[in-house]
């Protein structure tokens, strides 16, 4: 055979159909075994060499992991990513990275991904899931959340304890002195955000402060989330001495509009973030914020990945869920306050 070899010339040799080829190749359960012997001795003889895909389904494991992250554009996935490759590639897997922005079509799109054996599992890194595949749980791909937490939907997770965490951030501010603390919240119907939320107000009442409703900003993560919400209370005329945000990005995008309004970081306002990310480093002021190892989570997921396939393979019970501890990153945007409150410089 002087071309190069099709999956026409398979079924000619076996006295079958393309549509039969096909599907031995990606369904082989699905077609009778004679049939299966017949088509993959022709492709043997033929010396055609299936795509990816088919070699993929022919074996029923892709050996490829996918990542879906909330939005891609996020800094903070880089060290998660480095993790995870590094633990997939020690155990022979590949890693994929997938962008779920907090879209319902993108998520279930990658879930179908899976179930069609494009890769062997997920690790979610979403806030949410579509409520239509959570009707038949068992049905779903293996899967394993890291850092977030999906309501209706119990998986092996690693997670940092989100609640103390924004406890001991928003504590370190109140031992500062500061008394009119912001908060920028995450997505209120998702963990993260209602749980930064929870530990925020449990700093306030532990230290017997008044918890403050209209200095609850709700927010996305996102650094134009930030901006847009502190240039809002500012206009409001609201007093507050400090400013604590559930991400870097938005303790960053608060940052611009605080400055756009003259005021100073950290000497009328202070600022903390979460996540620390690189770019808390490199800020000016270097931002105080809350250090979760980033890169040891994506490891533990990938290895809590690796178990769970393993587990779905053997029949054992999934893994259990890790635990990370978290830290505060002392740097220079936040600074002692006499216990007062600053205004904000309101519209010029």
């Amino acid at each position: 055979m002087s071309h190069q070899p099709n999956i026409r010339d398979v079924a000619k040799v076996a006295g079958v159909s393309t549509a039969t080829v096909s599907r031995t190749l990606k369904r082989p359960e699905k077609v009778r075994e004679e049939t299966r012997l017949k088509v993959m001795k022709a492709v043997e003889e033929t010396g055609f060499v299936p795509n990816d895909l088919a070699r993929m389904f022919r074996t029923r494991e892709s050996r490829t992991v996918i990542l879906l992250v909330r939005d891609i554009s996020n800094p903070f996935y880089l060290d998660i990513y480095k993790g995870v490759e590094e633990e997939a590639f020690a155990a022979g897997y590949k890693v994929l990275m997938g962008d779920a922005r907090d879209d319902d079509e993108r998520i279930t799109h990658y879930v179908d991904a899976v179930r069609e054996g494009h890769a062997d599992g997920l690790i979610l890194m979403v806030g949410h899931f579509p409520k239509e595949m959570l009707v038949c749980p068992e049905k779903l791909p293996p899967m394993v959340v890291a850092l977030e937490q999906i309501e209706h939907l119990e998986l092996p997770t690693v997670r940092v304890d989100n609640v103390a965490a924004a406890r001991e951030a928003v504590s370190y501010l109140i031992d500062q002195g500061h008394r009119r603390i912001v908060h920028l919240t995450g997505p209120l119907d998702e963990y993260l955000g209602q749980a930064r939320l929870e530990g925020y107000r449990q700093a306030l009442t532990q230290a017997k402060l008044p918890v403050d409703e209209a200095l609850i900003l709700p927010g996305d993560f996102s650094l134009n989330c930030g901006y847009q919400q502190m240039m809002k209370l500012q206009e409001s005329g609201a007093s507050f001495s400090a400013v604590f945000a559930s991400s870097d990005q938005m303790a960053i995008g608060a940052a611009g509009a605080l400055r756009e309004k003259g005021l100073n970081i950290p000497g009328d306002v202070s600022l903390v973030g979460f996540d620390d990310t690189l770019i808390a480093s490199v800020f000016y002021p270097p931002l105080t914020t809350v250090f979760q190892p980033r890169r040891e989570i994506g490891r533990a997921a990938m290895a809590l990945m690796v178990e769970t396939l393993q587990s779905a393979g053997d029949g054992s019970d999934l893994p259990s869920d890790r635990l990370f501890p978290t830290q505060i990153t002392v740097r220079s945007s936040v600074v002692s306050s006499n216990g007062g409150t600053r205004m904000s410089l309101g519209v010029n």
